[in-house]
């Protein structure tokens, strides 16, 4: 049985889990927490967990946001991530509808996500559930520990 609801602080061990498998890395955990727990304390973040027979199985990860070029309140897709073993299963659509009423009743008119290039499956879901590609997003390291090479988790 799936159920939907809002992340709470004793979720962050079954997060952290779900966002290093999404980077395919492990991430500093103690730093994931603090930014967990400060997230969970802002009224402008919200986390969505799907739980499955009571067990997490997906994240997505909001902000909602004014921002100055929109001229609107816009929501952003921060993190999302299902376990590989429930994908396939219409988690992730209930998910991103779910994403998108929520999104509208904080007053958003538009959702947005960033997603690595190299995520190619990742691209056509979103694609079928209608969002469309209409930007590039640059990065670049400040800390001089980056290169050229693009790679999950960077």
């Amino acid at each position: 049985m799936l159920t939907y609801r809002r992340a709470s602080l004793q979720d962050v061990d079954a997060v952290y889990r779900l966002i290093c498998d999404m980077e395919q890395k492990e991430l500093p955990k103690e730093r994931f927490q603090e930014i967990f727990r400060w997230q969970l304390d802002r009224e402008g973040y919200y986390c969505l967990l799907c739980l499955k027979d009571g067990a997490v199985a997906g994240a997505l990860n909001l902000r909602f946001e004014w921002q100055l070029h929109h001229g609107e309140r816009i929501a952003e897709i921060l993190e999302f991530a299902v376990d590989p073993a429930c994908r396939n299963q219409g988690i992730g659509r209930e998910m991103l509808a779910r994403a998108c009423r929520l999104a509208a009743e904080a007053g958003c008119t538009q959702i947005e996500v960033d997603c690595n290039q190299l995520r190619t499956d990742t691209h056509r879901f979103y694609q079928r559930e209608g969002m469309r590609a209409f930007h590039y997003k640059f990065s670049r390291r400040l800390d001089g520990a980056g290169g050229t090479e693009n790679a999950i988790g960077r």
